[in-house]
């Protein structure tokens, strides 16, 4: 159950820059999840709220994931969506976009001083 070490990878990065930025709440960590990284954003969402349950910090912190599609492109020029097979030439055309799992955002809020 790969989500569950996602999960807590995310949950993780999010309280140490909350840390490092003396937040006193995490309100909203965005992530992006590429269509083919083999992970269920839902489930994702679930596990993450699991982690968050005991953690002062995180008591109003809402986890938003994004698709991100796929893009590809080939050395014989053609770009697209193709996955496995260049519609031009054959080829394995390269994954540009689409399997990446990326925490993009994350909102704290601070005391001010």
């Amino acid at each position: 159950m790969h989500e569950y070490s996602i999960a807590y990878d995310i949950y993780a990065t999010a309280k140490r820059a909350a840390l490092e930025h003396d937040a006193r709440e995490v309100k909203r960590i965005s992530v992006d999840v590429g269509k083919m990284a083999m992970v269920n954003p839902e489930q994702v969402e679930f596990l993450f709220n699991i982690i968050i349950e005991d953690d002062p910090l995180f008591s109003d912190a809402h986890l938003a994931c994004r698709d991100i599609e796929v893009f590809t492109r080939c050395s014989c020029g053609y770009e697209g969506n193709e996955r496995f097979v260049c519609p031009r030439c054959g080829k394995l055309p390269e994954i540009v976009t689409g399997m990446e799992i990326v925490v993009t955002n994350i909102e704290i809020e601070v005391d001010e001083e």
